[in-house]
């Protein structure tokens, strides 16, 4: 049995494993993709201390490759159930993985558009990370949709692979950082579409194209492009723990700052705990003070 399992291997989680280990806690991280989670999927991280501006894979591989030499174990397996019943608490995967104390860490997933095609086309040109499969489409037409930070970076990437790249957002004003912007303003092959939603996304066996609706005049046109990158926001990672921790009308887990929850040797960080801004930053210090609190739990 481990002293700790930690759910989730991004900056959140990792940072645990990192103090965890350092505390001399046995460690094990389970992360369902890649280490780092959504930071790894992200091309210039430009707000993390010490860093003018850097990728956001090796800001997670320098993480994991920190947490690995302290003796943290990380393993790549999809969690199917967490049983939170004090004194035995389990997380579930291909196997049951006993431990003393739990973190939660399982950050966010991309927000769906919820339009017809979606679903049938997810992975057939609609996609939800730019960074992991925007160059299986060089060279081509390809649409963005959304308005935040993640969609202009996404837009950004994509005009240095994609022929063409539209991005669609449905108010006049971006909610993305202005450096992003005037970036994209600046690239001739970007095409920006503000006040238009989109209403379908349209193909067969793959994306052919999307359809457009203008917000103001409900004017609608078919845009024919070969891959939807969606990034309208994320949604907590929490549907496992309904039922068994209180979460807030979003969804996100309630917690003290040391991520203490109801359940004893339970312990949140990370995105999925409620709290007044979602950065690396932030998730790293949830990450920390989780670790501690767990430390301080098994010590009594």
């Amino acid at each position: 049995m481990r002293d700790l399992i930690i759910v989730g291997g991004g900056p959140a989680g990792l940072t645990a494993a990192i103090y965890a280990a350092r505390a001399g806690l046995s460690v094990t991280v389970v992360e369902r993709g890649f280490a780092g989670g959504q930071m790894a999927a992200t091309t210039d991280i430009v707000n993390y201390p010490g860093f003018e501006t850097i990728d956001g894979a090796e800001l997670a591989r320098r993480m994991e490759v920190h947490a690995r030499g302290l003796g943290a174990e990380v393993l790549t397996g999809e969690v199917r159930a967490l049983w939170l019943k004090p004194g035995a608490l389990t997380v579930v995967t291909e196997s049951e993985l006993p431990a003393r104390t739990l973190i939660l860490a399982m950050g966010t997933r991309r927000r769906k558009l919820a339009v017809p095609g979606e679903e049938r086309l997810t992975g057939r040109g609609v996609s939800y990370c730019a960074i992991c499969d925007g160059a299986f489409f060089k060279d081509r037409d390809v649409a963005v949709v959304g308005g935040g930070d993640t969609a202009l970076a996404d837009a950004a990437y994509l005009a240095g692979v994609c022929r063409r790249v539209t991005l669609v957002h449905r108010r006049d004003a971006f909610r993305g950082g202005r450096r992003l912007e005037e970036i994209l303003r600046r690239l001739p092959n970007v095409t920006l579409r503000l006040g238009q939603v989109v209403e379908e996304i349209l193909g067969d066996k793959a994306v052919q194209a999307i359809r457009a609706r203008d917000v103001k005049t409900q004017a609608a046109e078919a845009l024919p492009v070969s891959a939807v990158f969606v990034a309208v926001g994320v949604v907590p990672d929490t549907a496992l723990l309904r039922g068994s921790l209180p979460l807030d009308a979003e969804g996100r887990v309630e917690a003290p700052e040391d991520g203490s929850t109801q359940v004893p040797g339970v312990f949140v960080a990370g995105d999925l705990r409620q709290k007044p801004i979602y950065q690396i930053v932030t998730a790293c210090a949830d990450g920390a003070m989780a670790a501690t609190a767990a430390a301080r739990f098994l010590r009594g």
